[in-house]
């Protein structure tokens, strides 16, 4: 969820040393430039060590990796008229030495398959061709696969994945948060929008200029799914959900201000065409443990609903923003990480007074097979209880080097993080 007044709360609740309760966005919390973390500051479990291996790319994005181990880097926002960097560390001593870019149009999406890096504007969709090397042939003649896809004011990230049978997924978000009628807390029945937008769409990778209508709706109830990954174990698309806001404006007599702030959770997904993941009409509550009808539609935050729709696969507290999603497939980590998701988290959280993190989520046979845990803390650099200054870093993107190492970007100050481990 991404509203441009609560990057104006943030600022504001950071610079008076007041709690801020959540803000999800897609642009800087401060209009000042923050003081960038120290990478060795990163909180990691024991083995574990993070390195800067670039700054000040900008807002950094997704980020795919190739066989030789150049990451392509998405813009949100064009630095010095180009969206995709190209990252090199030609002497293999882990460090950067040789950055190009190219792409004239900014989004979020990047992916590579097979012999084509994927990349998305926020309304389209292009794929560059790789050599034997990895390296993009025609880094200024992309083929464009899909063109026209809808763009609103808000949510208009175009996250992407591609699985082994030549289709591309790409989100298209609601840009409205509970498919409301303007106004009031009544929700439009039906919602007017899973037609077009609250979903992912279905393409295919080898075919130029598709229109929107030549798109299938693969998965609709998705309200806005920025983090997506192609699970390989379970041939299958798994995708996070930020959930929506705003229980206590219009239904005081049913939710608190901290209800409001706490719900509903921010849930993962394995999607099977033609599922419906339940939104507008209900909400996952992580603290019930339930699906529960949206108060827009009857419900009075108990009452239980979606009969239908999927169950998350995994869920977290409100309002943390999942934009990054990675299966881990390395073997750089240890082995109990081994085909487990990594979510990097862009907010944070009133009920756990954190934020701005890298979460982990073990699976075994394709589930989840204990609880989530917190993996990379403090990217954020303060104290978010009783914050002093300005957020410093926002985890995006993730992407696996070649060596089995993490990389997350950061679209606030443009950083590309390193996490490695060594066995003491």
């Amino acid at each position: 969820m991404k509203r441009r007044f609560f990057q104006t709360v943030c600022l504001m609740s950071a610079l008076a040393g007041i709690h801020t309760v959540w803000a999800n966005n897609d642009t800087p919390v401060s209009t000042q430039k923050p003081k960038t973390v120290d990478a060795a500051t990163i909180k990691l479990p024991a083995g574990f060590s993070a390195t800067v291996l670039a700054t000040d790319l900008g807002a950094a994005r997704h980020m795919a990796v190739s066989k030789n181990g150049d990451i392509y880097v998405k813009l949100a926002k064009l630095k010095d008229g180009k969206g995709i960097y190209r990252l090199r560390d030609t002497n293999k001593d882990g460090k950067i030495d040789e950055q190009t870019s190219f792409g004239d149009y900014p989004g979020t999406g990047i992916f590579i398959k097979n012999n084509y890096l994927y990349a998305s504007s926020n309304s389209d969709v292009y794929r560059y061709e790789l050599n034997d090397k990895g390296e993009v042939m025609q880094p200024e003649q992309p083929e464009k696969i899909v063109t026209g896809l809808r763009v609103k004011e808000r949510d208009q990230s175009k996250s992407i994945a591609v699985d082994d049978q030549s289709m591309i997924y790409v989100n298209i978000a609601s840009d409205n948060d509970a498919c409301r009628e303007a106004g009031t807390g009544k929700g439009l029945m039906p919602c007017p929008l899973l037609d077009s937008a609250a979903g992912i769409w279905q393409f295919h990778t080898n075919r130029l200029n598709q229109s929107y209508n030549d798109g299938v709706r693969f998965a609709t109830g998705l309200k806005n799914v920025v983090g997506l990954d192609w699970n390989t174990k379970t041939n299958s698309l798994f995708v996070m959900q930020h959930g929506r806001g705003k229980f206590h404006d219009f239904y005081p007599q049913y939710y608190t201000a901290q209800q409001s702030n706490e719900l509903p959770a921010e849930t993962m997904y394995e999607l099977k065409k033609g599922v419906d993941a339940g939104w507008p009409y209900v909400y996952y509550d992580h603290i019930q443990k339930k699906k529960i009808l949206a108060p827009e539609y009857g419900g009075d935050g108990k009452k239980t609903g979606g009969e239908k729709a999927i169950n998350p696969t995994a869920a977290f507290p409100a309002h943390l923003a999942p934009n990054g999603l990675l299966f881990y497939t390395g073997t750089l980590f240890p082995e109990r990480y081994r085909n487990g998701a990594f979510i990097a988290f862009h907010s944070q959280s009133a009920e756990l007074k954190k934020g701005y993190f890298v979460a982990f989520v073990p699976f075994k046979n394709g589930k989840p097979s204990g609880p989530w845990e917190v993996f990379a803390d403090n990217f954020a650099g303060i104290d978010l209880a009783k914050p002093t200054g300005p957020v410093q870093h926002r985890p995006c993107g993730l992407a696996q080097g070649t060596d089995g190492s993490l990389y997350v970007s950061d679209d606030l100050n443009g950083t590309i993080f390193r996490i490695a481990y060594k066995k003491k």
